[in-house]
């Protein structure tokens, strides 16, 4: 039983850091958005998004509302949005989106982490044409009953790809369409579990199960950090 009891705590202690972390990385978008476009969501499509996606990870309702009357506060310390690029252990390329209200001290950790972990930080823009800006956009499967003509009304509005994946839908925008995407959902009523900005690599490598638990060690010390949103890289 000990052991038992052992593990279904190991499980529920890492679910609850993964909410822990989700929550955290939302209340930091919800911050930007409410410093960028204010407090109102009708107003702020920034802020909507943010909210979709705190629905998405069964965020309470009241930690959304004290996150956006946080950020309302004049004497609130506003986040600052930073990307990083750097190099992993076998070339591969590594962006990490940062929400900060203290630069020098993110950069520092990323810089150590990149370090420690055999990888290296680069400048801005030193490997950014490596990769893609797309808009990423999740819908249930149960809402769309003609999966052709759903495809082609997408297109209109700037599909550049379709995944059927289990109960869902990705729905794959360039940057530029991401935001018409969003409007043609909300105006033909179609519940948007969540949407995000991500860079995805135009070219992948390939690395040996050795090499790539080296490379994944690095990139998950740089996710737990708090300051951290997203990671994105280009290995298999």
């Amino acid at each position: 039983m000990g052991r038992i009891y052992e593990t279904r705590k190991y499980v529920m202690f890492a679910r609850f850091a993964r909410m822990s972390k989700a929550f955290n990385r939302i209340g930091r978008d919800i911050s930007v958005a409410v410093k960028l476009g204010g407090p109102d969501p009708k107003a702020n499509s920034r802020l909507r998004i943010a909210m979709q996606n705190a629905k998405s990870v069964n965020m309470p309702k009241d930690r959304v509302e004290a996150a956006i009357k946080r950020a309302s506060q004049k004497d609130t310390t506003g986040y600052e949005e930073i990307i990083y690029e750097g190099y992993a252990p076998h070339g591969i390329a590594v962006v990490v989106e940062c929400a900060t209200d203290n630069p020098t001290r993110t950069v520092a950790n990323i810089r150590h982490y990149f370090s420690k972990g055999g990888g290296s930080l680069g400048s801005a823009g030193s490997l950014m044409f490596m990769f893609e800006r797309k808009g990423l956009i999740r819908i249930s499967a149960s809402k769309i009953s003609d999966i052709d003509e759903f495809e082609l009304e997408l297109i209109d509005h700037g599909l550049d790809d379709l995944v059927h994946h289990g109960q869902e839908f990705l729905i794959y925008t360039s940057f530029q369409d991401y935001g018409k995407m969003l409007k043609y959902f909300d105006e033909r009523g179609i519940e948007v579990i969540s949407s995000e900005l991500q860079y995805l690599p135009s070219t992948t490598k390939e690395l040996s199960e050795d090499q790539a638990k080296e490379v994944k060690e690095l990139l998950d010390k740089i996710e737990e950090d708090d300051d951290v949103q997203s990671v994105f890289h280009n290995m298999v």
